[in-house]
């Protein structure tokens, strides 16, 4: 895995252990390795480095840590390019990076279950054979901080800490790297999980209309759309219940007469019934008739696990956050938010909702030594600044949300830009039917919608820790690249 490693002049052993606890502003650390991808041996370079965000008097004010990934002995420019991002806000991107795209992936078993020891090894299945990748540490996440003046204060959090403002300022910093790199002829690709979904969204409209930067595609991996999640009203609870009866098929908690049927079997008429019924009959609050309320708690129950009393006790509306404390409480389990296949145990059998993220604390345990040995080991990045899996970017300004729509705009200005949405059947989180229905609602005309792909794996939120589905959604995103880095004229 690991070469030579190869320390520009831009850094110095002082600068990196100095007794000032602060990373440095603008510097890279350039190694070389190897790695096995789909059976052929390919060279990259690695540069761990940081980048300064200005304010606009061209004055420093943060710096972003970044780690990019691009083939040796290759025509960098007209190379495909892939700038990656994670969500929270306020979360690092490590999760894509060492377990997904990368040239490394995590050491845990076929599931994605932690492993001791902990580690990283070689990742068979990355993307780099097909595009360089950066991956990106928004301002407060892994090693990127705000800068302070000369005055020693910082710079005013509202110009990070928003949807608005997070676009805004790292597509500046996005076209300062590209031109940095000599990236400008290179089809370009923007990947975001999670809030990394919304992020990428507003990204490709800001970078198109502002920047002047034309994408080649938008991936979204398990995306957040705060669209649904902000409303109380019943469009976003009727879309949890596909979700409902993949984690009860999962936990074989569903009646005989459908747990009997692979899952693919049964979702169909679980989003049908959900569209064309559910979504209605919630629609109609406490005027629906005592008939028609007994009939939809009958199938919510069928379809969900669910008692049909504790659907009606919830108005036919039930929180996922009881969904994940009821399902197995009999048992003595509750299951995960990101990832249902996931148990936990709380303190109590009674409650609402469960104690933790049992999936969360799995995955803390595999990433955090991981990417914290791999940094400095292996890239050779040594800094005594921790590494924020997760930041303080709080509060954060969720005002003035039209993502979904600038990706719409995105798609309509560019005939190249093309979107793949990648979600995991038991995500009760980011839920792969709102993804569906965020896409659906994002091209109402439906004029774009053969430009709009949609996958779907047996796992979770980040469906990529499972072995098989890393394989297949790798070779998703692989085909999808080759797809939309068509040469060649696009016109309507």
């Amino acid at each position: 895995m690991k070469n030579i490693f190869l320390l520009l002049a831009t850094i110095s052993t002082s600068l990196l252990f100095s007794q000032v606890k602060k990373i440095p502003l603008d510097t890279m650390v350039v190694t070389n390795h190897n790695v096995v991808i789909k059976g052929q041996s390919l060279s990259y370079q690695a540069t761990a480095g940081t980048q300064p965000v200005w304010n606009s008097k061209g004055e420093p004010i943060a710096t972003l840590f970044y780690t990019y990934y691009k083939k040796s002995n290759s025509d960098k420019e007209k190379r495909p390019i892939i700038f990656s991002f994670n969500g929270g806000p306020g979360s690092a991107s490590v999760w894509m990076h060492i377990a997904y795209t990368g040239p490394i992936v995590l050491n845990i078993d076929d599931e994605g279950y932690p492993v001791q020891p902990y580690g990283v090894k070689d990742n068979p299945n990355s993307i780099l054979d097909v595009a360089d990748i950066v991956f990106i540490d928004p301002v407060n996440t892994g090693y990127s901080r705000m800068i302070e003046d000369k005055d020693g204060k910082l710079p005013d959090r509202k110009t990070f800490f928003g949807i608005n403002a997070d676009i805004s300022y790292l597509a500046e910093w996005m076209n300062t790297f590209v031109t940095r790199n000599n990236r400008w002829e290179s089809p370009k690709y923007l990947i975001g999980e999670s809030y990394g979904g919304p992020r990428v969204m507003g990204l490709s409209n800001e970078l198109q209309n502002n920047q002047w930067m034309y994408l080649n595609g938008v991936i979204l991996v398990s995306p957040a759309d705060y669209k649904i999640y902000s409303t109380d009203q019943p469009i976003y609870s009727a879309l949890n219940l596909p979700y409902f009866t993949a984690a009860a098929w999962h936990q074989k908690a569903l009646p005989a007469s459908l747990q009997q049927k692979d899952l693919l079997e049964i979702l169909p008429e679980v989003e049908t019934y959900t569209i064309n019924n559910l979504m209605p009959a919630l629609a109609k609050g406490g005027f629906i008739s005592s008939e028609e309320r007994e009939q939809v708690a009958e199938k919510m129950s069928l379809y969900s696990g669910l008692d049909k009393k504790a659907i009606l006790d919830h108005n036919l509306n039930v929180p996922t956050s009881f969904f994940w404390k009821e399902l197995l409480r009999d048992e003595g389990y509750t299951i995960g938010r990101l990832d249902s296949r996931y148990l936990g145990i709380d303190k109590m059998t009674a409650g609402n909702s469960p104690d933790y993220n049992s999936e969360l604390t799995s995955w803390l345990h595999s990433f955090t030594p991981a990417i914290n040995y791999y940094l400095r080991e292996e890239l050779n990045f040594k800094t005594d600044i921790k590494y924020n899996m997760f930041g303080d970017v709080h509060p954060w300004d969720r005002q003035n949300d039209y993502t979904r729509d600038g990706l719409r705009q995105a798609m309509a200005q560019n005939p190249y830009l093309k979107v793949l949405v990648q979600s995991g059947y038991y995500d009760g989180a980011t839920t792969y039917f709102a993804a569906k229905y965020t896409v659906g609602q994002m091209d109402p005309s439906g004029k774009m919608k053969d430009r709009i792909y949609f996958k779907a794996y047996r796992s979770g939120h980040m469906m990529y820790l499972r072995d098989e589905d890393l394989k297949t959604s790798t070779d998703d995103i692989r085909q999808f690249i080759k797809d939309s880095a068509a040469k060649g004229a696009a016109k309507y």
